[in-house]
């Protein structure tokens, strides 16, 4: 898939997806796509994308905590970190004429926090729409998998990076809350299907890489 000429910038793209999706690597792979055509790409991560935001994303993420995360606290750390994210890396991008390439965002917190935690969509949408104000994804990739095909492929990864590789407080979780965070997911695609393409993550990777060039070439052409 190759594009003729440079379009539509700046540009934010979102890629949302079950762990073990390949989200990481399909990022990797448009974002140096992208830039051997000429964009100016930013490629981040949630949480993270600020010092403060990588902080964060140590407390919520690592498995040998000592002090445990109430559910609404999970919420408004990630919240949090998404704020700062916003205000020191997304927005100065985006006016600059840069696309952005991030990994989760609002859908993330909305199907983990908001359906699989028990904390409500629209109370999560609602704060997620305080946070972000005007900042709304052009796209979103959704990678679909089964949770259980997800999680074998983390754990498999975790283990052949040994010691460097561990499974994360969220990848932990029991299958059953990784299921409804995809009905999470699925729920969202269905409140606004004209943002969202949604893609089997189950396919190669050449073929989900194919699928996301495409779905990024008809936006960028717009």
């Amino acid at each position: 898939m190759h594009m003729t000429t440079l379009k539509k910038c700046p540009c934010f793209i979102t890629f949302e997806g079950g762990e073990g999706a390949g989200k990481t690597t399909l990022i990797q792979q448009v974002e140096a796509d992208l830039k051997q055509l000429g964009y100016d790409v930013v490629s981040t991560r949630e949480p993270g994308g600020s010092s403060l935001g990588n902080t964060i994303r140590q407390w919520l993420l690592q498995q040998n905590t000592k002090t445990s995360i109430s559910i609404k606290a999970e919420l408004l750390l990630f919240l949090a970190a998404r704020a700062q994210h916003i205000e020191e890396l997304i927005l100065p991008s985006l006016t600059k004429g840069k696309i952005v390439l991030c990994d989760r965002f609002n859908d993330s917190t909305i199907a983990y926090q908001g359906v699989a935690r028990g904390l409500g969509l629209e109370a999560v949408q609602n704060l997620c729409k305080f946070v972000c104000g005007n900042v709304v994804p052009d796209l979103t990739i959704y990678l679909d998998i089964d949770p259980h095909v997800g999680l074998t492929r983390t754990r498999h990864t975790a283990k052949e990076d040994a010691p460097m590789g561990s499974i994360d407080r969220i990848e932990s979780e029991k299958l059953e809350f990784h299921e409804h965070v995809r009905q999470g997911f699925f729920k969202l695609i269905h409140q606004n299907p004209s943002r969202y393409h949604v893609i089997d993550a189950s396919m190669s990777p050449e073929l989900v890489l194919r699928d996301a060039r495409a779905t990024i070439d008809r936006l960028l052409s717009l």
